[in-house]
């Protein structure tokens, strides 16, 4: 029985992971992060150096359904959502050998099962055969609002204007780097959630998907 496929895209701090693993939980499909996948390379770079080879990456989910990151055994799923894993995972995504190697373990967990993926290149490179491309996305000041406030909540002291800066320079860097860059997928439906509720984007994204997929 054939998987039933459906891609995220979009920028930093659009709320594709959060909004992903609701939608996924509500219709009952396995929620992929992708983005957990290059933290996980940029923390190991923020150490020693880039050695591909020396990197094993784990992907698995604990009782409550929530993915949880292994890097050579190690549970590094709160340690990735630091500020300076960040900017390591944007150097580290431009890399083609990065792309290569990582491409084949996503495309590995959307052949298991119904999966709700979300990512930069889902729809374009990752599952350019998915059965619904979402392209989401939201205003640069919005995005690092919404960032900021998480980083807020987690402890991490940083001001605004740097969350929004780093942004801007993130979405320069994704949409210009040479392997995959961020765009939409041709087919994409483009959602922006500029000025929405979480509950609200929640909502649109659910109904576009139980729609086209008639769930």
């Amino acid at each position: 029985m054939s998987t039933r496929k459906v891609a995220i895209d979009g920028p930093s701090g659009a709320g594709k992971s959060t909004i992903a693993r609701r939608v996924a939980s509500d219709v009952g499909f396995r929620y992929v992060d992708t983005g957990a996948i290059y933290r996980a390379v940029g923390l190991y770079t923020l150490t020693r150096p880039l050695e591909l080879h020396k990197m094993d990456i784990e992907i698995g989910y604990d009782g409550a359904g929530r993915q949880i990151t292994r890097l050579n055994g190690e549970d590094v799923t709160d340690a990735i959502r630091r500020h300076e894993v960040s900017k390591a995972a944007s150097d580290v995504s431009a890399l083609p050998q990065v792309r290569e190697f990582l491409l084949q373990r996503q495309r590995d967990a959307a052949r298991r099962h119904d999966v709700i993926m979300d990512g930069r290149d889902i729809g374009t490179v990752v599952l350019p055969d998915a059965d619904l491309k979402i392209f989401l996305t939201a205003s640069p000041r919005e995005r690092a609002r919404r960032r900021w406030e998480e980083m807020t909540a987690r402890g991490e002291t940083m001001d605004y204007r740097s969350v929004l800066r780093d942004m801007e320079n993130r979405d320069e860097s994704d949409a210009r780097r040479a392997s995959a860059p961020l765009r939409p997928a041709p087919d994409a439906v483009i959602v922006d959630t500029t000025g929405n509720e979480w509950e609200r984007s929640v909502a649109i994204i659910r109904e576009i998907v139980t729609e086209r997929l008639g769930l």
